[in-house]
């Protein structure tokens, strides 16, 4: 077992990821900012750590509408996977060799709310600004829904959009948008309030409900891109992600995408998407998780028999194609001594070889009140986990 402990940090992100990085010299280029149109100088990384990951231009832009994801995403988890899907989604046409990335810079924190909100609520706006969630209005009686039929009726499908760009380079020595990314954050779960300052309340959405309002939503939301002279013909690709209740401790998943190509707006077919994380153990696991909580519950009863004095563990799995791609362990401890903490992790990461699928990437984060202790990175097919204990 190796042990490290200090690393500088461009070794250290070479070695998670488990690749050889491709090292290139550094590029100097020029961006013209479509908002300004001022010519920026730009610099392309000299270091790709995979194939895996696009280059990110430096200076790097943060998102024209950053701020909004805090309060639009219910939790943390959320917000990592409903970026880092819809990149994994975006490799489907953006070549990582090919392409760099860039946080959106085209649809900033205004047009959000607006587009976010319900159209009764954006009537002081033209139509490329109508809120994009149901009208809360009654058709019928012109007056607003109660909160029970708006929750049944008229729920807020819409949470959040998160917009990617993916530039390319040029022979004149610049960089130009070439791609966009958007995905459409929705709600599995409506949460309202009968009064101001009242009790929340509860209404959740079914799954195929959500996916049919999404993409009506996502058709829209093509249309008003289009509509820009800057995006009317580059390719765009859309996605629908399903983030989880206020509470879980695993995030959500994407469920389908489409893709409109160069100059296109009207949608073709969607390409469904099988993917889900799941917390071990389960009580009543499904068949396709029965054997993986099997041998995640066996690891944990030796964890148990050996180290008593920990709070508790669990492992969030992520699944594609109803097979496990990653198992991420968290283990929150009670003990600080060095070699308590050392005598530990000798003893864990012989349990995670002899217990967890070998093919399997796996990582184990220990924790105690004064921050990550240690970390352990299997990678697939590999019997010399990688072992960092932090000073």
């Amino acid at each position: 077992m190796k042990r490290y402990r200090w690393i500088p940090a461009m070794i250290a992100a070479v070695m998670l990821s488990a690749c050889t990085p491709k090292i290139t010299p550094d590029t100097e280029l020029t961006q013209e900012s479509d908002s300004t149109q001022q010519v920026e100088t730009t610099i392309i990384p000299n270091m790709q750590i995979s194939d895996k990951f696009y280059r990110t231009l430096i200076p790097y832009k943060e998102s024209a509408s950053r701020g909004l994801v805090v309060s639009n995403i219910n939790t943390k988890y959320d917000m990592k996977e409903a970026e880092t899907g819809l990149m994994r989604i975006s490799q489907n046409f953006f070549d990582t060799e090919k392409y760099y990335f860039q946080e959106g810079q085209y649809l900033d924190e205004e047009t959000l709310k607006y587009w976010l909100a319900r159209p009764n609520q954006t009537t002081d706006k033209g139509p490329e600004y109508q809120g994009l969630n149901p009208s809360s209005i009654d058709e019928k009686t012109g007056e607003e829904m109660e909160a029970t039929v708006r929750a049944t009726e008229a729920p807020v499908y819409l949470a959040h959009i998160i917009e990617q760009n993916y530039l390319t380079k040029t022979d004149d020595n610049k960089v130009k948008l070439a791609g966009m990314s958007i995905g459409l954050a929705l709600n599995s779960v409506y949460y309202y309030q009968k009064e101001q300052y009242g009790e929340f309340y509860e209404q959740k959405i079914p799954e195929d409900e959500l996916i049919k309002e999404g993409k009506k939503i996502a058709q829209e939301v093509v249309n008003r891109l289009r509509a820009r002279t800057e995006l009317a013909d580059i390719p765009i690709t859309v996605a629908l992600f399903k983030q989880e209740e206020r509470n879980s401790i695993v995030p959500g998943s994407y469920l389908t995408y489409n893709f409109a190509d160069s100059g296109k707006t009207a949608l073709g077919d969607w390409e469904d998407i099988n993917e889900k994380y799941v917390t071990f153990p389960m009580k009543s696991p499904d068949d396709v998780y029965r054997d993986m909580n099997t041998k995640f519950m066996n690891f944990k009863q030796e964890v148990d028999k050996y180290f008593s004095n920990f709070t508790s563990i669990f492992a969030t799995g992520f699944y594609q194609n109803k097979k496990i791609q990653k198992l991420d362990i968290e283990i929150p401890i009670q003990f600080y001594g060095t070699a308590e903490i050392t005598g530990f992790t000798q003893y864990l990461t012989g349990l995670m070889l002899n217990h967890l699928p070998l093919d399997l990437h796996i990582t184990v984060s220990i924790t105690s009140v004064n921050g990550p202790e240690v970390l352990i990175i299997k990678e697939p097919n590999s019997d010399e986990p990688f072992v960092h204990i932090y000073e």
